[in-house]
């Protein structure tokens, strides 16, 4: 009876060591690439020629991360800017020297369901990961 015991033991212990690494390599991969898209868009976004981060920059921006694995349905988008206006307006664009803030979130899911093996709880599946930043505006009216 130890024997099996001592077995399942070193099973899920033996799991968790092989794949804890992979998982983890989801979740930096999946931050970075959400963090890629921020700031790409923050860049185009606040050039002179544009000023805001519109809705047809968010449809691409959802279809490079659908590319990338990413349930667009999942993915929230949040544009605000420092003074308060609208920041995805392409008729009134954010002047030069007002911020543009985006924040993309992203759920973790089932990410962590394999730290259950040695008795770590997860994150609620619910819990979103989050890239965010923030560029002035440069456009000049």
């Amino acid at each position: 009876m130890k024997q099996i015991l001592v077995f399942i033991l070193f099973a899920a212990l033996l799991s968790w060591a092989m794949f804890s690494p992979i998982y983890k390599h989801v979740l930096i991969v999946r931050q970075a690439v959400l963090q890629q898209e921020v700031d790409y868009l923050l860049e185009v976004g606040a050039n002179a020629s544009h000023g805001c981060i519109d809705s047809s920059m968010l449809a691409e921006s959802k279809s490079r991360l659908a590319d990338r694995g990413f349930q667009t349905e999942k993915l929230i988008y949040d544009v605000t800017t420092t003074s308060g206006v609208d920041g995805t307006n392409p008729g009134d664009p954010v002047i030069r020297g007002t911020g543009i803030q985006l924040e993309i979130s992203y759920p973790y899911e089932k990410l962590f369901e394999i730290d259950r093996l040695i008795g770590v709880a997860p994150p609620n599946p619910q819990s979103r990961m989050r890239a965010t930043g923030v560029k002035m505006s440069e456009y000049v009216p």
